[in-house]
């Protein structure tokens, strides 16, 4: 076994869990491939979602030397 991978356990409905077999089947993928791509298209969302909350609730900038400054840089 890949020692980058650790086995999960998740529950799903019967619904997706159908739809994720038909679709494991039609790209000839398995199914573990195909919800490591979506979560990590999810999370790549999550991401840029999280960055324009921060962004929008920002405060403003500050000076370089100042950051470093504040980094004890």
């Amino acid at each position: 076994m890949y020692k980058t991978v650790k086995p999960t356990t998740f529950t799903l409905s019967l619904e997706l869990l159908e739809d994720l077999d038909t679709m494991s089947k039609e790209l000839g993928k398995k199914k573990t491939a195909i919800i490591s791509e979506a979560l990590e298209m999810y999370m790549d969302y999550q991401d840029i979602q999280l960055a324009k909350k921060r962004l929008s609730e920002s405060t403003g900038t500050i000076k370089a030397d100042d950051f470093f400054k504040d980094l004890g840089v």
